[in-house]
C-alpha cells in the first residue's frame, strides 16, 4: 500500500511538473439541494453580523463547500459544520434547514449565545453524527432523550457555563449514554447531573466501553468513587473537579494503563495521598489541590515519567521535597502553595528547566535559594510569599530572563539585590515586602521598564531613589514604604504617569517635593507621610482622590511641609 501511494504521489508531481497539468484535489462540488438547506438555516438563525466570520460571508453565488465552517465530501454532501463563536442569539427553529442535512457527521454550535433555549430534539435526525459539541452554547433545562439516539456519536460536548446550566434527570445518566458504545470522548462540565458514586461510575462503565476522556467537573456528583469506574481501561483524562467525592483518592486511578490527565480539585478528598498515583509513567497533570483533609508526603519520583503540571496546592501534604523532584524534567508548572512542607529546596530544582510556573507560597520552606535556581530560564512565574527562606538571592537569579511575576515577601532574606536583577527585563510585578534586604536600589533596576506593580515595603533599603526610577514608566503601583531611603525624589518621578498607588510613608525623604509630580493625573491614592519633606505641594487639586482611600490631606505629614 505504501508502495502504491507514493507511486501515486511520484505521479501528481510528475505530471505537474513536466506536463504543466496543474492538479488541485478538493471536496466535491455542492449539490443543490445541500446549498439550499445552509441558506435556509441561515435565514433562520439571529446573528450579530459585524461578529459574525463564517455565517455573514455565506452566499448563494457561490459553491457552498467553500464556505467557511463547511466540509463536503467527494460527492458534494455536507459532513461538518462549524457555526462555535458565529454570536449567534434566538433559538433553533424547528423547521430551520439544518435538520435535514441527512450526511452531517460533524456538528460544532459551542460558544453562542442561544438565550436559554432548550437543546432542540430534533437533532436525533442527524443519526451520522460522530461528533457533537454545543458546549457554552447558552442552552439549559433538560438534555432531550432524543440525543441517546445518536448512536455514532464518538464525541459529545455539552459543557455548559454556570449561568445558563443544563441538567440530566430524565434521562438521567444512565440512559443518556446507553446507547453510546462507540463514545471515546465525553464532555459535561457544570451539568447537574447528581448521583451517587456507584450511581454514576456503573452508568458509565456498564455502556462506554471505548471511552477515553472523562470531564464531568461542577456536576454536582457525590463520592465515592466507585471501583466500576476501573474498567474504563481506555480512559487518558479524567476530570472531576468540585464535586462532593468526599473519600479517599481511590487506589485504583493507577492502574490506568494510558493515563495522562487526572484532575479532582475541590473534591473533598481526604486520608493519605497514595504514592502509586506518581508512578503512573503516563500522567501528564495532576491536580489535586483545594482537598483540605488530604494528607502524606511526596514519595521519590521515578525517573521515567512524563508530569508536565503537578497541582497539590492547598492541601496538608508535608514533609521536605525529595531530591528526586529533579527526575520530573518535563515540568513546566509546580504548585504546592499553601501545605505544609519544610525544609530547603533541594539543588536538584535547578534540573527542570522546562518549569515556567512555580509556587511554593505559604509553607515553611527554609535555607537560601539554590545557585541551580539559575537554570530555569523559561521561568515566568515564582511566587515564594510567607515561607523561613532565608540568605542572599543569588546572583544567578538574573538568569531568569523571561519571569514577568517575582513575588518573595514575608520571607527572611537578606543584603543588596544583585545587580543580575537588572536582566529581569520581562518584569511586570516585583513583590519583595516584608524581608531583611538592605542597601541602595541597583541602578540596574532602572532597565525593569515593564515593571507595574513595585512593593518593596518593610525591608531596609537605603540610600537615595535613582534618577532611572523615571524609565519605569509601565509602573501602576510603587510603595517604598517602612525603609530608610534618603535625600529628594528625583524631577524623574513625573515620568510614572500611568501611576494610580504611590506609598513612601515612614522613610527619610527630605527636600521639596519636585514640580514633575503634578504629571502624576492618575493617582488614586498617596501616602507620604512621616519623611522630612519641605516646601510646597505640587499642583494635585486635580487628582481624584475617591473611596475607600484616605482624603488627600491626611496623607502628608503637615508639619514638615508648612517650612
Amino acid at each position: 500500500m505504501r508502495i502504491i501511494l507514493l507511486s501515486w504521489l511520484f505521479f501528481i508531481t510528475f505530471s505537474t511538473n513536466f506536463f504543466g497539468i496543474p492538479m488541485i484535489l478538493v471536496s466535491g462540488q455542492c449539490q443543490s439541494d445541500q446549498q439550499s438547506l445552509l441558506l435556509q438555516l441561515k435565514n433562520s438563525l439571529l446573528f450579530n453580523s459585524t461578529l459574525s466570520v463564517r455565517l455573514v460571508r455565506w452566499n448563494q453565488s457561490t459553491d457552498c463547500c467553500t464556505w467557511s465552517g463547511v466540509d463536503c465530501d467527494m460527492a458534494g454532501r455536507v459532513i461538518g459544520l462549524d457555526l462555535s463563536k458565529e454570536s449567534i442569539y434566538g433559538g433553533v427553529d424547528d423547521s430551520t434547514g439544518l435538520f435535514a442535512l441527512q450526511h452531517l457527521r460533524s456538528l460544532n454550535l459551542a460558544s453562542n449565545l442561544f438565550d436559554e433555549a432548550q437543546i432542540p430534539s430534533r437533532l436525533a435526525n442527524l443519526t451520522n453524527l460522530t461528533y457533537l459539541n454545543l458546549s457554552h452554547a447558552g442552552f439549559v433545562g433538560q438534555i432531550p432523550i432524543e440525543i441517546s439516539s445518536l448512536t455514532r456519536l464518538v464525541t459529545l460536548d455539552l459543557s455548559c457555563s454556570f449561568t445558563a446550566r443544563l441538567q440530566l434527570e430524565n434521562p438521567n445518566l444512565k440512559v443518556l449514554v446507553q446507547n453510546f458504545s462507540e463514545l471515546r470522548e465525553l464532555y459535561l462540565d457544570r451539568v447537574i447531573i447528581s448521583g451517587h458514586g456507584n450511581e454514576w461510575c456503573q452508568a458509565l462503565s456498564s455502556s462506554l466501553p471505548n471511552l477515553q476522556v472523562l470531564s464531568l467537573s461542577y456536576c454536582s456528583l457525590s463520592g465515592p468513587i466507585h471501583s466500576s469506574l476501573a474498567d474504563l481501561q481506555s480512559l487518558s483524562v479524567i476530570r472531576l473537579d468540585a464535586n462532593d467525592l468526599s473519600s479517599p483518592v481511590p487506589e485504583f486511578l493507577a492502574d490506568f494503563p494510558s493515563l495522562t490527565i487526572l484532575s479532582l480539585a475541590i473534591c473533598g478528598l481526604h486520608g493519605k495521598l497514595p504514592e502509586n498515583i506518581f508512578k503512573v509513567s503516563t500522567l501528564e497533570t495532576l491536580d489535586l489541590s483545594f482537598n483540605f483533609l488530604l494528607n502524606g508526603s511526596l514519595p521519590n519520583f521515578p525517573q521515567n515519567n512524563s508530569l508536565r503540571t503537578l497541582v497539590l496546592s492547598n492541601t496538608k501534604l508535608w514533609g521536605t521535597l525529595p531530591y528526586s523532584i529533579g527526575n520530573l524534567k518535563s515540568l513546566s508548572k509546580l504548585d504546592l502553595g499553601d501545605c505544609n512542607f519544610t525544609g530547603p529546596l533541594p539543588i536538584s530544582i535547578g534540573i527542570l528547566t522546562q518549569l515556567k510556573y512555580v509556587d511554593l507560597s505559604y509553607n515553611h520552606f527554609t535555607g537560601p535559594l539554590p545557585p541551580s535556581m539559575g537554570n530555569l530560564t523559561q521561568l515566568e512565574y515564582l511566587k515564594l510569599t510567607f515561607n523561613n527562606f532565608s540568605g542572599p538571592l543569588p546572583p544567578s537569579m538574573g538568569n531568569l530572563t523571561r519571569l514577568e511575576h517575582l513575588d518573595l515577601l514575608l520571607n527572611h532574606f537578606i543584603g543588596p539585590l544583585p545587580l543580575s536583577m537588572g536582566y529581569l527585563t520581562q518584569l511586570e510585578h516585583l513583590a519583595l515586602s516584608s524581608n531583611h534586604f538592605t542597601g541602595p536600589l541597583p541602578p540596574s533596576m532602572g532597565y525593569l521598564t515593564q515593571l507595574e506593580h513595585v512593593d518593596l515595603s518593610s525591608n531596609h533599603f537605603t540610600g537615595p531613589l535613582l534618577l532611572s526610577m523615571g524609565n519605569l514608566t509601565q509602573l501602576e503601583h510603587l510603595d517604598l514604604s517602612w525603609n530608610s531611603f534618603t535625600g529628594p525624589l528625583p524631577p524623574s518621578m513625573g515620568n510614572l504617569t500611568q501611576l494610580e498607588y504611590l506609598k513612601l510613608t515612614f522613610n527619610n525623604f527630605s527636600g521639596p517635593l519636585p514640580p514633575s509630580m503634578g504629571n502624576l493625573t492618575q493617582l488614586e491614592y498617596v501616602d507620604l507621610s512621616f519623611n522630612n519633606f519641605s516646601g510646597f505641594i505640587p499642583f494635585f487639586s486635580y487628582v481624584q482622590i475617591s473611596q475607600p482611600f484616605k482624603p488627600l490631606f491626611k496623607l502628608f505629614n503637615w508639619w514638615d511641609l508648612v517650612h
